[in-house]
């Protein structure tokens, strides 16, 4: 017991060295810097380089056997670091050790609370910061004055409260996939003539097998509160990883993911069957020369199956319009925004008023 404690305080100690590091000319904390992918002192302007290697030399996450991933893998990076729980959304973040945690970043509630020695898996990899927080500020500016149905005065008004930089827990998955199908392949063509011409389908069964790779399948390993908003932040380039180290994340959150390997690779399965899926009946209609598809069945098999657990980097900030609080998120690598914004009633109400005199206009033509 002595030695598990032993491990873990020098394990603690070793993560306080390096999301707390210290700038050797004034003392102060320094911050990962999104600008130039390396630590910087606010204070007194020093720069230091990161080292982009772990200790086994890797550059960039290493793809993991799903088969065996109970085994593999340090499970004490919780316990490392500080893991804390809102009681009110029940998002659970991971700080540094020495952090103050007194406020979720998502909901903004003050009903946190910590949670001691919670087991849980060690990032493989970082999708570093590119955007800073002064850009992310201008992205958000350029999104909301792009939204037709955003009223004017919002758009005027509205400020960015400050920014949070969060990274967020995602799983990719590689894997050959090889499938089976059946289907119907519809093709159109025009019977009668004059009034009476029309349309029939001709419908022909088709069957076949289709074999592709999967490469870097995302599931957010987030909770549903974040699930919706990140969709419209997405993609992220997932191969623009770093091994991890625990200096990427000075001056930032870190989430600790609540959906666990197995049950993410359960939700990337039926993301890739969606895909294939679609492949399967485009080729179907290119090979055909068809109009349609329908009554697909697919079984997917599913071999050499490999995985990477990442944080990808989410700038999270709010703004208010009218005393309400419309909550956004942008993509840390690419700027990409997504989020809630005020609807304006009159500017949909014109709309739907130009959307019927286009459709009258129309009728008048064809009659």
């Amino acid at each position: 017991m002595a030695d598990y404690e032993d491990i873990m305080n020098a394990e603690k100690a070793d993560t306080m060295k390096a999301t707390d590091r210290k700038c050797p000319q004034c003392g102060a904390v320094m911050d990962f810097d999104p600008s130039t992918g390396g630590l910087y002192c606010a204070y007194c302007g020093y720069r230091e380089e990161i080292e982009a290697a772990n200790s086994q030399g890797e550059t960039a996450a290493e793809e993991l056997d799903f088969a065996s991933a109970e085994f593999t893998g340090n499970c004490d990076w919780g316990v490392a670091q500080k893991t804390v729980t809102c009681k009110s959304c029940g998002a659970v973040s991971v700080y540094d050790v020495l952090t103050v945690a007194n406020e979720c970043p998502y909901c903004g509630s003050n009903q946190v609370m910590e949670a001691n020695d919670v087991k849980t898996l060690a990032p493989g990899g970082v999708v570093l910061f590119k955007v800073t927080a002064k850009q992310a500020g201008e992205r958000f500016t350029n999104w909301l004055k792009h939204k037709w149905f955003a009223p004017k005065a919002a758009k005027i008004s509205a400020r960015a409260e400050s920014f949070k930089g969060i990274y967020l827990p995602y799983w990719t998955f590689d894997s050959d996939t090889y499938t089976e199908y059946t289907a119907e392949y519809g093709i159109d063509r025009t019977v009668g003539s004059g009034d009476k011409k029309r349309t029939v389908t001709d419908w022909h069964r088709t069957n076949g097998t289709h074999t592709e790779f999967i490469d870097d399948q995302l599931v957010a390993g987030t909770g549903d509160q974040n699930v919706q908003m990140l969709k419209g932040v997405e993609p992220f380039d997932t191969k623009d990883n770093k091994a991890y180290k625990p200096e990427y994340l000075a001056g930032f959150m870190a989430e600790r993911y609540s959906v666990g390997l197995k049950d993410a690779w359960e939700k990337a399965k039926e993301f890739i069957k969606t895909r294939l899926r679609g492949t399967i009946e485009s080729e179907i209609r290119s090979r055909h020369n068809a109009d349609h598809v329908r009554s697909y069945n697919g079984n997917t098999t599913f071999s050499n199956i490999t995985y990477k657990y990442l944080l990808l980097p989410v700038w999270i900030s709010a703004f208010k319009y009218k005393d309400k609080t419309y909550q956004f998120i942008v993509n840390g690598q690419s700027g990409k925004v997504g989020g809630k914004y005020p609807i304006s009633p009159w500017r949909v109400a014109l709309a739907i008023l130009i959307g019927i005199v286009i459709l009258w206009f129309l009728y008048m033509v064809i009659q």
